[in-house]
């Protein structure tokens, strides 16, 4: 057992100022251990005083470092990325601070399971994405976002009434599949300025994305098809009542070409085809009645559903619009070429992967129709 005042003078000061700032008990507690054996004090009279075993006093006096309060945590509580050597973690703190283009990647953020995926590349170690967020927060990262909310322009009735309606139609698509088809329909915009997210970033700093506005967009329109997540999407130039008609116009005609492959004869399409549920918002130029007169006589086929206001998450295709987003997100591209080739690309030929579970926490509860 140590002799009384076998700490230095330089060891005690340091022992004291840690005492007064560190908030894990454990640690004050194995402190205490080592200034009362300086006064002293015996493992039993220690052991009585904190209300613990002589024991523990014994094995913290032997294996703890008076020069290093983290010498006296429990192995076991550092968390669970046992796996992760401090060269793993390094390279860790050093990668997120990096964009993720300079290695390559078409994705303009990291995530927990991006960087796992990365780090098991460059290292061989596979860690989970909770354990590299756990890695990140304990080194005082933080992952910020914006919140914003509808509910309180909400109509609660109407949403239920609504809700009551596509559960219904849903129902009938799946009972009758050949002769009912849902659709989500949307327009959505990919402009050339920077789409700004939420990225992991040292605490009390913000990372910075280029901000000037730049003139350049890509105008989308389309629909996603509920039964087997198909998606028709079609680059216009503005959204207007008359690309309205004519986008449905080449989504009937997509539909009709799947019946004829099927055996069906073309002229029967309009006849016995099946019906084709379109659900979208209330945009004026949706509703304009020269328009939908245009529909209900050239493409009898198609029933228009108009959303209650303000319920976008009862839009399935809003995940795909906040998937394409969030891949391009903090990314900047060239011109609106490059920028059209990769939105075509990312919803036309199923490069992008799309969590159907998603809710959109800041548009109220997604509808559950998957």
């Amino acid at each position: 057992m140590p002799i009384k005042n076998f700490l230095s003078p330089e060891e005690k000061h340091y022992l004291q100022n840690a005492l007064k700032k560190e908030d894990r008990a454990e640690v004050r507690e194995r402190i205490l251990i080592f200034l009362l054996e300086n006064d002293g004090k015996n493992y039993q009279e220690i052991a009585d005083f904190l209300g613990c075993s002589p024991r523990t006093v014994a094995y913290w006096a032997v294996h703890g470092n008076p020069n290093d309060t983290e010498s006296l945590q429990n192995e076991t509580r550092k968390g669970n990325h046992h796996k992760a050597t401090p060269e793993y973690i390094e390279l860790l703190l050093k990668i997120v601070d990096i964009e993720p283009s300079t290695f390559g990647y078409e994705f303009g953020r990291w995530t927990g399971k991006r960087l796992s995926e990365n780090l098991e590349k460059e290292t061989g170690i596979k860690l989970s994405k909770s354990q590299i967020q756990r890695i990140l927060k304990k080194n005082k990262y933080v992952y910020i976002w914006s919140k914003y909310s509808l509910e309180d322009k909400q109509d609660p009735e109407k949403r239920e009434l609504f809700k009551e309606k596509i559960e219904e139609y849903i129902r009938l698509s799946k009972e009758r599949e050949n002769d009912l088809q849902i659709w989500f329909w949307d327009e959505c915009g990919f402009s050339l300025r920077v789409i700004r997210r939420r990225l992991w970033t040292k605490k009390g700093k913000r990372k910075t994305v280029k901000g000037q506005r730049r003139r350049g967009r890509v105008n989308m329109m389309g629909g996603l098809r509920y039964s087997d997540k198909k998606r028709v999407c079609y680059v216009i130039k503005k959204g207007d009542s008359m690309t309205f008609y004519e986008q449905l116009k080449k989504l009937n005609e997509e539909i009709k070409k799947e019946w004829i492959e099927k055996g069906n004869k073309e002229e029967d399409f309009e006849k016995i085809g099946p019906k084709i549920v379109i659900i979208l918002d209330n945009a004026s130029f949706h509703k304009k009645k020269e328009i939908i007169e245009k529909i209900e006589k050239e493409l009898p086929n198609i029933i228009l559903e108009y959303l209650p206001p303000y319920s976008p998450d009862y839009n399935l295709i809003e995940l795909v619009w906040h998937s394409a987003k969030e891949y391009i997100a903090n990314r900047e591209f060239k011109n609106v070429e490059e920028l059209e080739t990769t939105i075509k690309r990312l919803l036309n030929e199923n490069q992008l992967e799309i969590n159907w579970s998603k809710k959109f926490k800041n548009k109220g509860n997604l509808i559950n129709v998957t």
